[in-house]
């Protein structure tokens, strides 16, 4: 059972392939879907399998080889007695927010009810508290958001690709709006821009339209293989391979216990296994397939309860 957990938020910086395999349908390569909400989600092996990746290529010493090994597990087994558990769990990463093209303000962080409320369950699990409740649309031609200073609504009304929607300002949607700024989104300089948008494109969506546009907006994109020696395209050679935009934010439950191993000693216990993990926080790393062609690049934060308890202390100075 595990002792210690938290949040990993995965904020794509370039479109993300993590794929399903091959589908009979349009698209030949599809992304990984859940099965009965069809809302986009990467593995948590493949997650597993990245975030060690990049311990590996960064940490090279004995020390760190085998703070690797006590927790994501041994890198081979060669026998049933030199196999042990990784002491580290990721759960699948859930979507959070989804951009979408908007008419004005350019696009807009969406989300929904049911994928809000998710989140507060999968929070709750971290041990996160979070200070927000979730607000929903009075019907399925509305849209929420933030309360004042919208950026994509205008008129009392929002254009999200071809559809138009009522806008409504709420106030639930300005405080998850500055939460998600605050604790969710990378915390680099280079994000300033970014963290300001969320607290003004906020929208959440009616569940079903939101299913619609994550299943109906992702990118698309046509390619081919050429033949090197006619250098032409290869019969069949055409394919249609889905990707999660940028822009998407992400987040998976990380979920840590004591390391098995009675040898642990670069690794005590379960807190020191989230430790180690932190020090990925404010890194990139590569997600999913087509790498080489710069696909796949996440910017990695974890939540932070000092930060936290920070914010709230300068408020509670604010207020004095």
């Amino acid at each position: 059972m595990f002792k210690q957990a938290t949040l990993m938020f995965l904020y794509t910086e370039t479109s993300l392939h993590a794929g399903s395999g091959t589908s009979l349908g349009v698209v030949d390569l599809p992304i990984q879907r859940e099965k009965y909400t069809d809302l986009p989600v990467i593995q948590a092996s493949g997650i597993k399998g990245a975030v060690r990746e990049w311990f590996e290529f960064k940490f090279t010493g004995n020390a760190d080889n085998r703070k690797i090994e006590l927790a994501f597990g041994p890198d081979k087994i060669g026998s049933e007695e030199s196999g042990f558990a990784a002491a580290v769990t990721f759960t699948d990463a859930r979507i959070l927010l989804f951009p979408i093209r908007s008419l004005k303000g350019i696009f807009a962080y969406c989300t929904s009810p049911t994928v809000l409320e998710r989140f507060r369950r999968d929070a709750q699990i971290a041990g996160v508290a979070l200070d927000w409740t979730v607000p929903t649309p009075s019907n399925d031609q509305t849209v929420l958001g933030v309360e004042s200073g919208s950026d994509v609504a205008a008129g009392g009304q929002v254009l999200l690709e071809e559809y138009a929607f009522g806008f409504r300002g709420n106030d639930k949607v300005t405080a998850i709006a500055n939460w998600l700024s605050q604790h969710a989104v990378p915390a680099g300089s280079e994000y300033a821009f970014w963290k300001s948008k969320i607290t003004k494109s906020l929208l959440v969506l009616p569940d079903n339209a939101f299913r619609d546009f994550v299943k109906l907006s992702t990118e698309v994109q046509a390619r081919i293989k050429i033949d090197n020696d006619k250098r032409t395209v290869v019969k069949g050679g055409l394919f249609y391979e889905e990707a999660l935009p940028p822009d998407s934010l992400l987040y998976s439950v990380v979920l840590a216990h004591d390391p098995v191993k009675d040898n642990r000693t670069e690794l005590a216990d379960a807190a020191a296994v989230l430790t180690f993990l932190r020090g990925i926080d404010g890194q990139r790393l590569q997600l999913g397939g087509d790498a080489t062609i710069g696909r796949g690049i996440v910017s990695v934060r974890f939540y932070s309860q000092q930060e936290e308890q920070s914010e709230q202390q300068k408020e509670g100075q604010g207020n004095g």
